[in-house]
């Protein structure tokens, strides 16, 4: 067992499009997360939001960065990446907007950062199968991934395609240099494998959206399964061939 490394100042990068239900309960609920000799600072990352996302951030004094067009998933969170490595950040977590991270659950996916056990933590609802497990569908397209990560690099993630996550600075920094775009959980655990980055799953409880409304449809699902499935096997050969 590893010993806990203090004085840690940490980021929750928090990309946000169309949050305005959820972003003020979220940010208390940060805000009231003490870890010991750590320091953990919130960043809303507004993605160029059609509702009152922005006004919302403003009112309740939140610590924001307003996208001036939607960069989508992957460019925002590699925006809360660059901001933590310009920043000093020791570690950065992941985390979406819509509530069904708990905050409450950070401590658990911190652990083996601190302990030096670990440079990438992926909070995963399928270890212990409690709280939210998601829909059928969703559920067999993560399935999906999780087989075709082990086929790809040898390791198995239950939760593949998980965003709640936690990245110390060796992965902030291999991060700000390639993060996939659009769909970008599955994939990322290719590219940071290859990285000969360690990445450690955890048990963590998820809830359902707290408010919203989630921008996967059955339809765009399928299409997000393709996609994510080819441009993992190609970055995954790429990297290959490139050593």
């Amino acid at each position: 067992m590893g010993r806990i490394v203090t004085s840690k100042k940490i980021l929750v990068i928090i990309p946000c499009y169309n949050e305005a239900e959820n972003v003020a309960l979220l940010y208390n609920q940060i805000k009231e997360i003490q870890i010991e000799n750590c320091k953990v600072t919130p960043l809303f990352i507004n993605d160029y939001s059609t509702d009152n996302t922005k006004t919302k951030l403003e009112q309740i004094g939140a610590k924001y960065l307003d996208n001036p067009i939607n960069l989508q998933i992957g460019g925002t969170v590699q925006l809360g990446f660059m901001y933590a490595n310009e920043n000093n950040f020791d570690i950065a977590i992941q985390m979406d907007g819509d509530g069904q991270h708990p905050p409450s659950e950070l401590n658990k996916i911190i652990k083996p950062i601190l302990l030096n056990e670990a440079d990438v933590v992926i909070g995963s609802r399928y270890i212990n199968k409690e709280g939210f497990q998601s829909t059928f569908f969703r559920r067999f397209g993560i399935d999906f991934f999780s087989k075709l990560n082990k086929l790809l690099v040898g390791i198995t993630v239950k939760d593949s395609t998980s965003g709640y996550r936690a990245y110390n600075k060796n992965a902030i920094c291999n991060l700000i240099d390639y993060y996939p775009d659009e769909y970008p959980e599955p994939e990322a655990i290719v590219y940071l494998v290859n990285k000969k980055l360690k990445i450690v799953e955890v048990p963590v409880l998820m809830k359902s959206r707290l408010g919203g409304v989630s921008s996967i449809k059955n339809f765009t699902s399928i299409y997000y399964m393709i996609k994510v499935s080819l441009n993992t096997l190609f970055l995954h050969l790429k990297m290959k061939s490139n050593g």
